[in-house]
């Protein structure tokens, strides 16, 4: 074989000659190296930042939470940049094509994120699981350290943080990962079953990522494994993120509303203060209600209205094999 021979089935199994990019494993292998750099150095410039004097009050409240906002921002840019880069795509194959149906989605998503959490109030006081102690309490503690600001002030500020943090989230983990995954293997497995397997990963991947919060169990990892597929079925049955971010942003932010931990986390503040007295292994406990047991129907829930959604808007529930298929920035259209 002669060296130039040699050298160009080399390059065949690294880079795609079609779509003139690298090829799936290592896109994601440089994308992981190069967004991960990239965030570091982005978070790094908010030491520039000065910090307030005091370690209680509005100042220092705002300052702790831009300075965790402003951390996942940084991976969400760095994140969707270097894969714009890397990939090729248009932003409508990350799920982000900011169409009129993309905005009925997440609104959508918005009404059930709001929605389920409100269940589980509901049902908790109904059988004596949960009291309501007060409303608009604000405790010195929690997580964020919003409780100095009042509840009000410190509910306002939580929308933009909990936007930040839930978006980024799915814009990593589905928009590119999955959308990745589902692509390299469809050519060895087929566009559908590549797809689900890349949903699949995906979702374990999002429910090892909470491990290491407060309060997490065994269980509290697999809901929120299950709950990842939920958000995966989200993107893969209508090819936008719209649904998973509005439901992502919502959910954290209700369980907040109305005093239940977010995956272990206290934010200080509520709009109806709540005490749970039920079983830990039904409520969840600290880790609140993704914690428990009764976020297995409420998953069920979620899933039938999901399904009711898509039918209403789409005319079909199909796994989308365009989700496997790269609508690239170049002429030229190809599998892996």
């Amino acid at each position: 074989m002669a060296r130039s021979d040699f050298i160009m089935e080399v390059r065949g199994y690294l880079v795609n000659p079609a779509e003139k990019r690298l090829r799936a494993p290592w896109r994601i292998g440089l994308w992981i190296l190069l967004a991960g750099f990239g965030s570091v150095v982005l978070t790094l410039l908010f030491t520039v930042v000065p910090a307030p004097t005091g370690e209680t009050g509005l100042a220092a409240a705002v300052y702790a939470l831009a300075e965790l906002g402003w951390g996942f921002l940084a991976m969400g840019v760095a994140g969707l940049g270097f894969g714009y880069l890397l990939d090729r795509r248009t932003m409508a194959d990350f799920g982000l094509g900011l169409d009129a149906q993309w905005w009925r989605d997440a609104g959508f998503g918005v009404a059930l994120g709001l929605g389920l959490p409100t269940v589980v109030l509901a049902v908790e006081l109904a059988v004596g699981w949960t009291a309501v102690t007060a409303v608009l309490p604000a405790t010195t503690g929690g997580t964020f350290g919003l409780g100095s600001t009042g509840a009000v002030v410190g509910l306002a500020l939580l929308i933009p943080f909990f936007v930040v943090q839930a978006t980024v989230e799915e814009i990593l983990v589905r928009g590119y990962l999955l959308t990745n995954l589902a692509e390299g293997a469809a050519g060895a497995v087929g566009k559908t079953v590549s797809t689900v397997a890349a949903t699949v990963l995906t979702g374990a991947l999002f429910g090892v990522l909470h491990w290491t919060n407060p309060s997490a169990t065994l269980l509290s990892v697999t809901n929120i494994t299950l709950y990842g597929f939920l958000l995966g079925a989200c993107y893969v049955l209508t090819d936008r993120l719209g649904v998973a971010c509005g439901f992502h942003v919502a959910w954290n932010y209700t369980l907040s509303l109305w005093d239940f931990p977010v995956s272990g986390l206290d934010t200080g503040i509520a709009l109806v203060g709540t005490e749970s007295t039920g079983p830990e292994l039904i409520t969840g406990g600290a880790f609140g209600p993704e914690g428990g047991l009764i976020a297995l129907p409420l998953l069920a829930l979620g899933a039938g209205a999901l399904y009711w959604w898509v039918r209403r808007e789409y005319g079909r529930v199909e796994i989308l094999d365009s989700i496997a298929v790269p609508d690239l920035r170049i002429a030229t259209r190809g599998g892996e």
